[in-house]
């Protein structure tokens, strides 16, 4: 556990949920864990027992990947977790994979003609997954390489591995529910008879939605919050002048106005308290690295690709180096923004970003 862990606790201490079953935080909230074949080995799921339409059973929030392992963890828990009670609305936090990969599975899998097992997310996550999902025109390939070499991020052999990522999103999400019920921020759920209000958040994925109950006071954040790593916040090139960077700032201290003594339930990593703390950490490692890039750009003009050892010390593989990329890309545009940086290309259309005459650190 290093420094910043430490000010944060663990209510539930090392205690995991074991593969294929479930662990109740309270009553009606249960934690579900999930492994994923990346370098973030795992995923946080959330079972809330709820009524619709005077329908008993549970809602998830969020899902895992689409691949059989998951499955067959899912269907253990439908078997041995759920009380012989049906699963009846899927909660997606936003569109990222590991989120809303099993969502057309699940409601496929709960629907009857009587009753409609639905997704439930934001309209804006909604409708990229369905963009994503539907071929090797939504995400990577030429566009993505070409935007990552505008960038600095030139060898060759990543190159043509990020063109073969064409159809990377669809292998993991292979298809999005037809219909779903839209997700805004205030939106007031009741799930098991209680309240349960809906906190949007940017810059992470485009409109990403958390959960608090106040009576519980336990929130659901997503990746919007999590306590032991910095949510991945970056530039792509469907978006190539973005700002996501203030924009994940910004929505994080909505969390400020929540009780100091809030449990937040992660998606990856433990449950903990201490959310007010968390939130300043946050904005102290942004505000920390940030001044490490104004430094570098102060030196010497710098593409985003120079930055990566600045940001990541340690080795990435070409799966850590596409989303190192765009969060090096969201540093420098931050500061672009702010009037710190001044952004030119070079003859090999590279852009460079330096230092303007008058630039400060950022304060976030």
């Amino acid at each position: 556990m290093n420094e910043l862990e430490r000010q944060l606790h663990y209510p539930l201490g090392d205690t995991l949920p074991e593969p294929g079953t479930t662990l109740e935080i309270v009553p009606g909230v249960r934690w579900v864990r999930m492994a994923l074949p990346f370098a973030l080995d795992h995923i946080n799921l959330w079972l809330l027992r709820d009524e619709v339409d005077g329908r008993p059973g549970w809602s998830v929030v969020d899902c895992c990947i689409s691949r059989d392992e998951a499955k067959a963890q899912w269907e253990q828990i439908f078997s041995n977790e759920f009380e012989g009670l049906p699963l009846l609305r899927v909660i997606v936090t936003h569109m990222h994979p590991d989120h809303i990969g099993l969502a057309y599975w699940l409601c496929q899998r709960w629907s009857t003609p009587e009753h409609a097992c639905r997704l439930w997310i934001s309209a804006t996550d909604y409708n990229l997954a369905r963009v994503g999902s539907a071929g090797t025109n939504g995400f990577g390939g030429d566009s993505s390489a070409l935007f990552f070499a505008s960038h600095g991020l030139t060898d060759p052999a990543s190159m043509e591995k990020i063109r073969e990522r064409a159809s990377y999103y669809p292998t993991l999400v292979p298809a999005v529910p037809r219909h779903f019920r839209r997700l805004m921020e205030g939106d007031v759920l009741a799930i098991g008879g209680r309240a349960w209000r809906c906190i949007s958040g940017y810059g992470h994925a485009p409109e990403h939605i958390s959960l608090y109950c106040d009576e519980l006071k336990l929130l659901i954040g997503g990746d919007m919050m999590l306590p032991r790593i910095s949510t991945n916040v970056s530039v792509f090139d469907m978006e190539p002048e973005a700002n996501p960077l203030q924009l994940f700032l910004h929505s994080i201290d909505k969390f400020k106005t929540l009780p100091a003594d809030t449990l937040t339930l992660p998606s990856h990593g433990k449950p903990f308290t201490n959310l007010h703390r968390r939130i300043e950490q946050l904005h102290e490692h942004h505000r920390d690295r940030l001044a490490e890039v104004l430094q570098a750009c102060r030196e010497q003009a710098c593409s985003a690709a120079d930055v990566l050892p600045i940001l990541f010390k340690r080795k990435l593989d070409l799966h850590q180096t596409t989303f190192a990329m765009g969060e090096s890309i969201a540093h420098l545009h931050a500061l672009w923004f702010e009037g710190q940086l001044q952004r030119s290309r070079d003859v090999h259309g590279v852009y460079r970003f330096t230092a303007s005459v008058d630039a400060r650190v950022l304060r976030t």
